[in-house]
């Protein structure tokens, strides 16, 4: 039996759910400890500390969400109801994470904990859900490559839209200067600086407001990803298995634990690069206004990789073995830029622009073959534990973020950084482009290099998907006498 065709409205509707997902990532991740420090006026290590000890506290909740996911039922399916149900939440714990209420210091603090910790909550309780969607949608592995690229163009076009719109809307609902012309307010804001109590005050009244009507335009758009998705792939639930053997599944797969790991190093030098990327402008460069222009480049660029995942796929031979590809050519790119020059401008572009195209597919193509570890598991174990492995997937996604910018503060301060230099000494400008280029580069190599250990070829694939049809099918037929 030939499997069903995903329609387009389908699979836009499945990549809604990222580009939902990435209104609220992306603002967190650019803009939320200057609100933190500038506008509610937690001290900055009060709020370091408060986002790590949030952010431990979820990655281990994601593990538990998979589980409950994958035991769901309901006649949406197991994962679906789950972007009906917190879609509303979701909405109204973005909102609350940017509210001032006049609390005092400990106040404050106790209130950062609690809203951050509930919206991280509830991102991960439609977010697992949304990522193990892709694996019950279809078990073919093309369109589940398509479903992933669907997803990843929409989580860009999140990252788009608000760096392309939030400061805007915050200024325009805090002052009513819908044209936020103070650059160098602006640009400062960008910067982390201080900010003087006008500005601020613009801070504390636009950031909710521009947060709500992200929050409603997210809603919005899991609800949509909710009514155009259909679960396809049937659950076998004749024995439902205990959390421990659901766990030791997950340690016995091997396909999985080798891109876990690949996961992990892949993140780790994208957030050590992408924190490096001010400081590279900043004291390297010496001119902080490229770096926008400079992102929103590398940002189109990845759309257009994302948009050509399928066709890279078909021309390096599978997944596999474009995944190692890509990462090979991503580190000749990026480890040419150490030969640009704080001048360089062509160079510095044309790697940004080729380097962003050739990564763009890496994270469709890592979500999809969370998808081919999830059959492997069922055909080797004879239990379908789909919301644990992708939950498990997030899980590394997150300790590769967090590891990341943990490297990315102990390499300044061992290639001697000072924030009280206006000019950094030439070892520490050394420092600052290898994190940029050669440091990632050396760990591109890596993580092709233990993807190499990845056993699911296209052949294998083949096999488990018509194995897995089979049994399924005589399960069915099973149920129906």
């Amino acid at each position: 039996m030939v499997p069903e065709q995903i329609r387009w409205k389908e699979r836009i509707g499945y990549g809604s759910g990222d580009l939902a997902s990435c209104l609220y990532w992306n603002t967190f991740s650019l803009f939320l400890l200057i609100f933190y420090t500038n506008a509610f006026g937690i001290s900055p290590a009060a709020a370091g500390t408060m986002l790590l000890v949030t952010r431990i506290v979820d990655t281990c909740f994601d593990p538990l969400m998979g589980m409950v996911g994958d035991r769901t039922r309901s006649r949406w399916g197991r994962f679906r109801p789950w972007l009906l149900w917190m879609s509303v939440p979701f909405a109204v714990a973005g909102v609350l994470v940017f509210c001032t209420p006049n609390f005092s210091p400990g106040g404050k603090l106790v209130y950062a904990y609690i809203t951050y910790g509930l919206v991280m909550i509830v991102y991960s309780a439609i977010n697992i859900p949304y990522g193990a969607l892709l694996g019950v949608i279809t078990p073919d592995p093309a369109e589940r490559t398509k479903l992933s690229s669907c997803r990843f163009i929409g989580a860009f076009a999140g990252n788009l839209i608000v760096q392309g719109t939030l400061l805007y809307l915050m200024a325009g609902f805090g002052s009513g200067n819908w044209a936020f012309s103070n650059v160098a307010s602006l640009e400062h804001l960008k910067q982390g600086g201080q900010l003087s109590a006008p500005e601020a005050d613009i801070m504390r009244h636009g950031f909710p407001l521009a947060i709500g009507v992200y929050a409603v335009l997210a809603a919005a758009l899991f609800l949509f990803a909710f009514v155009s998705t259909k679960e396809r792939v049937p659950t076998e639930a004749k024995h439902r298995a205990s959390v421990r053997e659901d766990v030791g599944d997950v340690l016995r797969n091997r396909p999985w634990l080798v891109l876990s790991g690949a996961n992990v190093l892949f993140l780790i030098w994208v957030s050590m690069r992408g924190a490096a990327t001010a400081f590279y402008f900043k004291y390297y460069v010496g001119n902080t206004q490229l770096m926008a222009s400079w992102l929103v480049f590398g940002t189109i660029a990845t759309l257009l990789g994302v948009a050509s995942t399928a066709t890279l796929v078909r021309w390096l031979g599978g997944r596999r073995s474009a995944y190692i590809w890509l990462q090979l050519i991503n580190a000749v790119v990026c480890g040419a830029l150490v030969l640009a020059s704080p001048s360089d401008y062509v160079l510095i572009y044309v790697t940004q622009i080729v380097g962003s195209f050739f990564n763009g597919p890496l994270n469709p193509l890592i979500w999809a073959m969370y998808a081919d570890t999830a059959d492997y598991g069922e055909w080797r174990f004879g239990r379908n534990s789909t919301g644990l492995i992708f939950s498990a997937g997030t899980f590394s996604q997150k300790t590769g973020w967090a590891v990341g910018g943990a490297v990315a503060g102990w390499m300044l301060a061992y290639f001697g950084f000072n924030a009280d230099l206006p000019m950094q000494s030439a070892a520490t400008l050394k420092g600052i482009v290898w994190m940029m280029s050669l440091l990632p580069a050396v760990a591109s190599v890596i993580t092709a290099l233990v993807l190499m250990f990845y056993n699911l070829d296209k052949g294998t694939q083949r096999r488990i998907e018509a194995e897995l049809k089979e049994r399924r099918a005589a399960a069915a037929a099973a149920d129906a006498h």
